[in-house]
């Protein structure tokens, strides 16, 4: 297992894992029909531009020299939370779900979001994604009951925030 950031040449593979991702993860909460017409190059323009314009820090986690996995993470989108960081995706191929491969995504990217400087980090779940509520739970974030309206062909879905704090974590990290 290795970890290690992902540059421009591997944003298919980034797409990909999301997609395939979503497919799994998603399904009984996201329509299927959107889940079934989801490319697996959909991401693919969105992480050029970010990765390019150093928007977001991609890792990627590779298996026998394979991309299985990936976090994207940065700045705060949130306006309101100028000084935070923000991990705005984990995504693992379905066949490593529960492997311990996010575990290691999401212990790198705080990591990294600790060496630059951030004390507070948060990240946005779907509300109905109980596995991966579990997940951040289990990894010491906490829900503060933030929520955002997401919609996906016409349904609303909502996305509730869950944060870590260095300064109450200091020996997670």
């Amino acid at each position: 297992m290795e970890i290690r950031k992902a540059t421009l040449d591997e944003v298919k593979d980034i797409s990909r894992i999301h997609a395939l991702s979503w497919k799994s993860a998603y399904k009984g909460i996201i329509p299927q029909a959107y889940l079934d017409e989801l490319k697996e190059d959909f991401w693919v323009p969105s992480f050029t531009s970010w990765i390019k314009d150093n928007v977001l820090t991609v890792q990627l986690i590779l298996d026998n020299g394979h991309s299985v996995g990936c976090v994207a993470y940065g700045k705060s989108r949130d306006k309101y939370l100028p000084n935070w960081g923000e991990i705005v995706s984990i995504y693992l191929l379905p066949e490593y779900f529960g492997r311990g491969y996010g575990n290691k995504l999401l212990e790198s990217a705080l990591l990294d979001l600790k060496r630059l400087g951030y004390q507070n980090i948060y990240l946005w779940v779907l509300k109905e994604n109980q596995r991966a509520r579990y997940f951040y739970e289990k990894n010491k974030l906490q829900c503060n009951k933030d929520e955002c309206i997401c919609e996906i062909m016409g349904e609303q879905f909502t996305d509730i925030r869950y944060i870590y704090s260095f300064n109450n974590s200091a020996k997670r990290v």
